[in-house]
This record gives C-alpha cells, structure tokens and sequence, in this order.
C-alpha cells in the first residue's frame, strides 16, 4: 500500500499554547521512511517526525509590515519567531543585546537565526511591546509580565517608552493592580514608571506598610517608599481633620435649647474618635455614614437631625476629595 505522503504533513496544537505560555503553534515535518509496505511505513514516520515550534504572532507568513521579516530569534525553549530588523532596532538601543547588527535586505525567507536567552514567553511579552502591540489576548501570567519588564533594558529598550499611559503594556499592568498592587508598584518604582505607579498607588490604601520586606523597600526605593508613606499618613491625618468638626448648632427654640445641642456634640465627638481611632486610608464613605447616621436615633429635635444630615454630606463630600494616590 502506497502512502500519501501530502496528506501526513499537518499542523498540530503545541500542548503549551492550551497553557498560555507562550504565543507560539507546531509545525509537524515529517520524514518519509525507506520502507512503503503498509504500518511498518507509518510506523517509522511517527519515529522519524520532528517538531518545529513556531510564534503565532511572529510566523514568516505574518502581515505585520509590508516587506517579510529578515531574522528569526530562538527561545531559550526552542520557539522561532520571525520578526524585522529594523522594528528592533528601532526600539533597542544596544541592537537587541548585540544580536542584531543592521537591517538586512529583504528576501523572502529570513535567513539568519539568533539565540536568546529568555523562555518564549517572556520574549514573546519583549517581542511585542517593542512592535508596540497588545499580547493581552495570550493572557501572560503575572510573573511572566514582571520578568519581561525587568529585561527590557538588557535588550535595551526603554521601559518608560514602552511602558507610557497610551501604551498596550501600561494598560495590560494596570489590570493586574487589583491583584498585585504591591508588586507592580516596586516594578513601577524600580524602573521609575512615574504614571503606572501613580494609578497603582490607589489600590495600596489598604496595602499593610508594617508588612514591606527589606528586600521590597530596597526594590521601591527610597523616593517611592516616601511618597506610598505620604500617602498613607496624609489620608489619615486628613481623615481626622475633616472629622474634628461638629454639627453647626442651630438657633435655640422652646423645645431644644443650647444645652440640648451639646447632646449631639458629645455624640459626635465619640462617634468620630472612633473613627479616627483607626484611621485607615481606605476607609470607604459607607463605612462613615454607617457609623454617624444612627446619631439621629436619638435625637428628637427636628432641626438637630437636619444639622446631622448635612454634616454627614459635608464630611462624605470632603472625605472624597482627598487625594487617593501618590
């Protein structure tokens, strides 16, 4: 039985690619064997195939210029990726660490192959902010994102070009803030990312400062550490003054004199020491209404209830405005 050989040569899923961890498809090149009598023929082709990983982005045939790519960079994990020159270049200012020297002329076909010595994952993060798109859709993990941001420099592109408000990077390390606050706020630091570290500074108000290692400190760096301090202690310093205020007394009627008044001014006096007690940064307008509202239970006068509500507004209204980031 004769073989077809045509139709054996087939793409195959890198099991990798279902893992996300890297921006990479297979490429299965079989090898006919010298044998054509029937299962021992697909038996030899199964043991003589090789396994070619390929980037999905960066592949020959892909349309991001309008000349062919010219070099192809190889993964510390044995993945081709198929890219251009003078884009690198472009974006490096140590020629890609050396391995690029200039443009070469454009052929169909790349024809020069360099080593990298990072995973295709991280290169394939390096690859794309220096191209200036989006590798969100491979949905790189955390770590991947950080270790590729801290080897930029070493390929000698800048992180704050690559990594400025308007860029895919910047937005793709913001959403990971939530999760990360403390994290991306020292990468931010450590490469002196001025914006990526301000919008993260605002999900580090309940971030614990007792719990920040020497070895995050020494990463922050004292003029970011400084500023996270500053932020910390002005909002709680402001939560206290914004507190300190009570309800604006009324003029005095038949049923409610000044001595009544005082009633509320003693309530508020300890409901807002309880507050400011544990001044958090974070402390939320809910948390506040929650804690002064059920003052007017007590109260039977009409305009000190009034008084109340408005002090509420007033302080929620000033609570808001203060400053939430560095």
């Amino acid at each position: 039985m004769d073989t077809n050989w045509d139709s054996v040569l087939q793409f195959v899923t890198d099991p990798l690619e279902h893992e996300k961890e890297s921006d990479r498809s297979a490429l299965q090149i079989p090898t006919p064997p010298q044998s054509h009598d029937g299962s021992s023929a697909v038996d030899d082709l199964e043991e003589e195939q090789t396994l070619v990983s390929v980037s999905t982005t960066f592949f020959p045939g892909a349309q991001h210029m309008s000349i062919p790519p010219d070099i192809v960079l190889l993964s510390s994990d044995n993945v081709f990726f198929y890219v251009h020159s003078h884009i690198l270049l472009a974006a490096s200012e140590n020629g890609f660490r050396g391995r690029i020297t200039a443009p070469t002329t454009p052929t169909k076909e790349a024809d020069s192959i360099a080593s990298i010595p990072d995973n295709s994952t991280v290169l394939n993060i390096v690859l794309h902010a220096a191209y200036d798109m989006s590798c969100a859709h491979y949905s790189p993990p955390f770590p991947a994102l950080i270790s590729a941001v801290n080897r930029l420099h070493v390929y000698g592109i800048s992180p704050k070009l690559r990594i400025a408000p308007s860029t895919p990077l910047f937005s793709l390390l913001l959403s990971h803030a939530p999760l990360f606050p403390i994290e991306l706020y020292a990468v931010a630091a450590s490469h002196d990312l001025y914006d990526l570290a301000v919008s993260t500074s605002s999900h580090l108000l309940s971030f614990s400062l007792a719990t920040i290692t020497d070895e995050m400190a020494e990463k922050i760096g004292p003029v970011y550490l400084k500023r996270l301090f500053f932020l910390h202690f002005g909002r709680s310093d402001a939560l206290k003054r914004v507190l300190l205020p009570p309800p604006n007394p009324h003029a005095p009627t038949t049923v409610c004199d000044l001595t009544e008044q005082k009633k509320l001014t003693r309530a508020w006096a300890l409901a807002s020491a309880y507050l400011a007690w544990d001044a958090r940064p974070d402390l939320s307008t809910c948390s506040m209404e929650s804690a002064l509202r059920p003052l007017a239970e007590h109260l039977t006068c009409e305009h000190c209830q009034q008084s109340l509500r408005d002090r509420i507004k007033n302080l929620v209204v000033q609570w808001a405005t203060v400053k939430r980031t560095i």
